[in-house]
């Protein structure tokens, strides 16, 4: 029965998704992007990370995870309207603006080579998770694999054949995490039927808690994507769909991990990148199944949004002396590398970092230009903050002990 209802919530969910009012909505096309970014692949790690580590804080841990990215979105969405602002009027921006907002795409273009080593890494371990094949280095064969798909693509053809996958992959994501929190839930309600919830104690506190927290912004990370998309959307739509993405990835994430912490004794699990599939397996037997799917299909489509990302910004930042499939190599390159000499978890610390970099240069990008205003007395102290918290988390943020 309980199977029967998680493939019901899926199949509701991939109907809604595809009800015309729905996917023609403008509203709903501008922010299924950042949504499909920020509960992508953190949404396979995070929940096994916080339970090992922050056990019956684990919520509070995510939604202060959650409210964090928020106020960074609040810079970015500062910067969306200034600079719409001030394009209407026609009045240049501060020079120290525009400086950072060049050293901002150049770190982000960075940021996007981690990403998509984090994503493809992952691909790795759940492609061979279900396999005779499930070890380590097998992971990273296959991730290997894939790299070289990806650049014999990007190099010979680009990636605009592959565009279409990336709509398809972000509905199979939502309608699979949906009927994973329907499986979850029935969990949940029988654990607690029978009195059996836990309130596991910390592994970590205090400074180590704290800086594996900065180690794990990359996993709601997305929400910037909205950043870019002026091509496509006016600014007002693009701040109102990121605040959106934003409230509802924070309510799904708050939902899931609520039901996972307190259903899980420490320790009953072998603990790892894919450790989610453990525990879904306990929940339903259908779900480590669907989480395959999903990690398989979300995981590539990612990996490629990022990689011609990256491959866009380089080629506009550099005025087209470089070309795309040049930066494709130059990613392919430090992905393999990360791949065989890190595990997944210190790369998802690397790309926090990085994450984090960018972050704090868009939070001192919104403290210049607030400095120009009449709020500067508020808004650009503010900001300033907030960009010395992005170097903070840089700095200190740190990744968790795989097992």
């Amino acid at each position: 029965m309980e199977n029967s209802f998680i493939l019901a919530a899926v199949a509701l969910t991939s109907a809604l998704l595809v009800w015309p009012r729905l996917s023609g909505s403008i509203g709903w096309r501008a922010m299924i992007t950042p949504l499909a970014s920020i509960i992508g692949s953190g949404f396979l790690v995070l929940g096994p990370i916080l339970n090992a580590s922050y056990g019956k804080f684990a919520p509070l841990v995510l939604l202060g995870l959650c409210v964090v990215a928020n106020m960074f979105g609040n810079a970015i969405r500062y910067n969306i309207a200034m600079i719409a602002l001030e394009t209407a009027q026609d009045t240049p921006r501060p020079r120290l603006a525009l400086k950072l907002e060049t050293l901002a795409s150049w770190m982000l273009s960075f940021a996007y080579v981690i990403s998509v080593t984090y994503y493809l890494n992952l691909l790795g371990a759940f492609g061979i998770r279900l396999t005779p094949f499930d070890t380590p280095t097998n992971a990273r064969i296959l991730t290997t694999a894939v790299f070289v798909v990806i650049l014999l693509i990007g190099w010979t053809r680009g990636f605009l054949a592959l565009e279409r996958m990336e709509q398809f992959s972000v509905g199979v994501k939502l309608a699979i995490i949906m009927g994973l929190l329907v499986g979850m839930a029935f969990h949940f309600a029988d654990r607690a039927g029978q009195d059996a919830l836990l309130l596991n104690p910390p592994s970590l506190s205090g400074w180590p808690a704290l800086t594996l927290g900065f180690g794990l912004l990359i996993t709601v990370q997305g929400f910037e994507t909205s950043r870019y998309l002026g091509e496509t959307y006016s600014a007002p739509m693009r701040i109102r769909s990121m605040k959106y993405a934003q409230w509802l990835s924070t309510l799904i994430y708050v939902v899931y991990i609520l039901l996972l912490a307190y259903v899980f004794a420490p320790g009953t699990l072998d603990f790892s990148e894919t450790a989610i599939i453990d525990m879904m397996e306990i929940v339903a037997p259908i779900l480590p199944f669907l989480l395959i799917i999903a990690a398989l299909s979300a995981q590539f489509s990612a990996a490629i949004a990022d990689t011609s990302g990256a491959g866009g910004l380089v080629e506009e930042l550099t005025a087209r002396r470089l070309q795309p499939r040049h930066a494709y190599a130059v990613l392919v390159g430090i992905g393999l590398m990360l791949t065989w000499a890190a595990d997944v978890f210190q790369i998802i610390a690397y790309a926090s970092r990085a994450f984090a970099l960018y972050y704090g240069l868009q939070a001192a990008i919104a403290a210049v230009t607030a400095a120009k205003g009449s709020d500067r007395n508020l808004a650009s102290w503010w900001f300033g903050i907030l960009a010395l918290s992005g170097i903070a988390i840089a700095v200190f943020g740190r990744a968790i002990e795989g097992g």
